[in-house]
């Protein structure tokens, strides 16, 4: 089975950018080939990555739905929407050489986001046994951990700022998992955006507060800034990044 990686935390804190960092070590490591999951509705791992996916599992869902009605989805003759969606979950995943790439996305207009949610539930669990790795990004704060959409994960990756609020939340997801019995045999913080690669004092009392384990730091790092300016893929850093550097020391901890 593969091993199931899941990073959450506060939005705004670069968890994307990590996430698809911690994708390009995997692959550049021989831990390919990995499945990289966009678990957000508000999907940009694909940007991170450079690479643009064909549908979304929520396009998919709109598709389905509008079959019949909409004279612009039509499911073929004498084929149930169950098979169909069966036939095209494999349009969902962008292959790529050393991983692919499945992008929940979002639904059109009103609605919640459960039968979607589900398709990444049931997709994580049927594919995980194809892939030695699979990266999970999953939405900001504290949703897809209280749906129980990723219970099998086996490192859970939390990631924050040097900001309290960003522990406090990913304290709070830490004791989410905790009071769900979710047990990943690893669970730490990475403070990301460091200023100089050094933590403060008060980020790291409330690091203890919180009774996080710090994997470590990544350093803040203007490049990462200017390639999101420029649309530029963020693993297309130089090798001698100081983020790519940094992540790279921290999976070798995790002993990934």
């Amino acid at each position: 089975m593969g091993h199931v990686i899941a990073v959450s935390g506060k939005g705004g804190v670069g968890k994307t950018t990590l996430c698809g960092l911690l994708i390009q070590y995997l692959c550049e490591n021989g831990k390919h080939p990995v499945l990289a999951v966009d678990a957000d509705a508000n999907a940009n791992l694909n940007e991170v990555l450079g690479v643009e996916p064909e549908i979304t599992l929520g396009e998919l869902r709109e598709e389905i739905e509008r079959a019949g009605v909409d004279p612009r989805y039509q499911i073929p003759s004498g084929m149930t929407k169950q098979a169909y969606l069966e036939m095209r979950l494999s349009d969902a995943i962008v292959e790529e050489d050393d991983y692919d790439l499945m992008v929940m996305g979002r639904t059109q207009g009103q609605g919640c986001y459960c039968f979607v949610n589900g398709l990444v539930q049931t997709q994580v669990q049927k594919l995980q046994s194809h892939y030695p790795y699979i990266v999970v990004d999953n939405e900001a704060g504290m949703e897809h951990i209280s749906r129980g959409i990723l219970p099998m994960m086996e490192v859970a990756i939390l990631v924050s700022d040097c900001s309290r609020r960003g522990v406090q939340a990913a304290g709070r997801i830490a004791k989410l998992m905790n009071e769900l019995n979710f047990k990943p045999q690893k669970t730490g913080l990475i403070v990301n955006r460091v200023p100089d690669g050094k933590l403060d004092a008060g980020t790291l009392e409330e690091i203890r507060n919180q009774g996080l384990e710090l994997l470590g730091v990544v350093p803040h790092d203007d490049q990462v800034y200017q390639y999101d300016c420029d649309g530029k893929p963020i693993i297309r850093l130089p090798k001698d990044s100081p983020v790519r550097s940094a992540l790279g020391e921290i999976v070798k901890k995790l002993g990934l």
